[in-house]
C-alpha cells in the first residue's frame, strides 16, 4: 500500500499521462526524485545515535549533573540536525531555478543562467567517497562558470542512485525537462 504522504513524488504516482511538470504550484522547491535507500539508511542509523544520546540524558540528568546532561542533549540535537540535513540534500527544481543542498553549502542556479543539463559519462565519486568508479552523471552547464568548476548535481552511484540506475534515469530525464521548460521561459 502506497504512503502518498511520504513520497517526493507523488504527483508521477497519480498522472495518468506522462505529462512534464505535474505539480500543482510550480513555485515551490521540490525534489523529483525519492532519496535513496543509503541516504536513508544513513539518516536512520544517526537518528538512533541520537535516541540512545536522549537516553543518556535523562539519565545523567536524573542521576549525575546538569552540565553533562545538557552536553548530552546538546550532541543529541546536533545527531538530529545532521540527520534532517542528510535527508534535505539532493537537487531541487522550482519556477526560479535549480537548487543543489550539500550538508553545509547550498547553490541556487537561476533558470536564466542555465545554459543546459545534460548526462555525461565520466568517473564519478562512489558515496562521496575519494574512491572514483565509472558511471554517468547529471552537470549543469552555467553561463557565469566552467563546467569544471561546478560538482554534478547527481551521480550514479551516490546515496540516492547507488544499484539504482532506472531512478537515476528518471531523475535526470526530469531535471533536464524542468531545464528546458524553464530555459526557454
Amino acid at each position: 500500500m502506497p504512503l502518498p504522504f511520504l513520497t517526493a513524488d507523488r504527483a508521477f504516482d497519480e498522472a495518468a499521462d506522462d505529462l512534464a511538470l505535474p505539480f500543482d504550484d510550480l513555485d515551490r522547491w521540490r525534489r523529483p526524485y525519492r532519496p535513496g535507500p543509503w541516504r536513508v539508511g544513513a539518516a536512520a542509523l544517526v537518528l538512533l545515535l541520537a535516541s540512545y544520546v536522549l537516553v543518556a540524558a535523562v539519565i545523567i540528568a536524573v542521576a549525575g549533573t546538569l552540565a553533562a546532561a545538557v552536553a548530552c542533549l546538546t550532541g543529541a540535537l546536533v545527531a538530529i540536525l545532521a540527520a534532517l540535513r542528510l535527508l534535505r540534500m539532493g537537487v531541487w527544481v522550482s519556477a526560479r531555478g535549480l537548487r543543489r543542498v550539500g550538508f553545509f553549502v547550498t547553490s541556487t542556479a537561476p533558470w536564466q543562467q542555465v545554459v543546459a543539463v545534460r548526462t555525461v559519462q565520466q568517473p564519478v565519486r562512489w558515496l562521496g567517497l575519494p574512491r572514483t568508479v565509472q558511471g554517468q552523471a547529471l552537470v549543469l552547464v552555467r553561463q557565469d562558470r566552467a563546467p569544471e568548476d561546478l560538482p554534478p548535481l547527481l551521480t550514479t552511484h551516490n546515496a540516492d542512485f547507488l544499484a539504482r540506475s532506472e531512478a537515476f534515469e528518471r531523475a535526470a530525464d526530469t531535471i533536464e525537462v524542468w531545464a528546458d521548460e524553464y530555459r526557454r521561459g
